[in-house]
């Protein structure tokens, strides 16, 4: 697999993976130089929509000249770093709460919507092939299935010869909405997961080997065999990585996909008074994708730079009128105009943003 990071420098433009904060520096500094006539936008935080991102700061700098230097470091660092006042805005994939924006004086909004997908690396087993569900998963990540031929796996694959192969739990090692969204997931429909681990960015993994990033995550898997990990999806699809189907709450093996994304957004509600903060996972219907969220923004009400922060909400402005096909592309779904209307308006609470 090839690292997730692009360097774009006949735009000018570069756009960070994960990577050590040495790295990053050097980033932000080349960014800088590149960029001294233009204005630099700088965020950091959620690898879930790195590649989206990154595909969208591409075309808007050959548009306006302007640059995104993101930073791929996961939620946990996008959140820290936002606080810390060290880039215009932070990412997340773990929404924050009213109470946690209102004491730091933030703003959040939603910018796409995603899917988690559990891949594996099985000899013979094609993407699609297997079938999986929360409680199996759950037990896997417990340390409670240990072999793929256990009677659990088996009872949801018949006909499938899977040996008796090791697994391999992979998971991330660094502060992650990714994680939150995967830990949430198995919390609704796990007792024992919701008992002994619950949901967070970072939690207390029983079993397993930790790798940093989505792009971490998705490598191990591909290089160990009998591994199974959760990663955002066009991770996989880049990766060339083997997912799974899950079964939803209707009961139903589903395939990953913008449909069954969408259709687990379907019965959303998205509160902007609560900073959007709707979670996706095991929802109703029954092509729904069990395993979904959306990625959320977060940016100072008074922010300490006027003008970046009211370029990054133009960046975004600018994707949601016109990145959806872009997104489409990298199996991640755009957001209604209804909705991406209700957040511009929310914009207004933002010192220095104008329309």
């Amino acid at each position: 697999m090839k690292p997730i990071a692009y360097a774009l420098a006949g735009l000018g433009l570069l756009l960070l993976g994960c990577q050590d904060q040495g790295a990053a520096d050097a980033g932000n500094e080349a960014a800088a130089t590149a960029d001294a006539s233009g204005v630099a936008i700088s965020g950091a935080g959620a690898t879930f929509p790195f590649p989206i991102y990154s595909t969208w700061a591409a075309s808007y700098r050959d548009l306006t000249g302007n640059a995104m230097n993101y930073q791929a470091i996961g939620s946990g660092g996008g959140i820290r770093q936002i606080q810390e006042k060290t880039v215009t805005f932070g990412a997340t994939d773990m929404p924050l709460t009213k109470a946690e924006l209102d004491e730091h004086g933030l703003l959040q909004f939603p910018t796409v919507i995603g899917g988690n997908v559990m891949v594996v690396n099985i000899p013979g087993i094609e993407a699609g092939e297997l079938i999986l569900d929360g409680a199996t998963i759950a037990n896997i990540f417990l340390g409670q299935i240990i072999n793929w031929n256990d009677p659990a796996i088996a009872a949801l694959n018949p006909g499938v010869e899977l040996g008796d192969l090791p697994i391999v739990v992979v998971h991330r090692s660094d502060g992650s909405g990714t994680t939150f969204i995967f830990a949430d997931y198995l919390s609704k429909v796990s007792p024992a997961w919701s008992e002994q681990v619950g949901a967070a960015t970072a939690v207390n993994w029983p079993v397993g080997l930790g790798a940093k990033g989505n792009e971490g995550v998705a490598g191990n898997v591909g290089r160990t065999v009998g591994a199974i990990g959760y990663v955002e999806y066009a991770y996989a699809s880049q990766a060339g990585l083997a997912h799974t189907r899950l079964v939803n709450s209707e009961g139903n093996a589903v395939s990953p996909s913008v449909e069954s994304f969408m259709a687990a957004a379907a019965s959303a509600t998205w509160n902007a008074e609560e900073g959007f903060g709707t979670l996706l996972n095991d929802q109703a219907g029954a092509e729904s994708w069990p395993m979904a969220g959306a990625t959320f923004i977060l940016v100072y009400k008074q922010p300490v730079d006027v003008v970046a922060t009211a370029e990054a909400l133009k960046f975004f402005q600018w994707a949601y009128a016109s990145g959806d096909d872009m997104a489409n592309d990298l199996h991640f779904v755009p957001l209604p105009d209804t909705l991406t209307a209700e957040i511009e308006a929310s914009w207004t609470q933002v010192a220095g943003w104008g329309g």
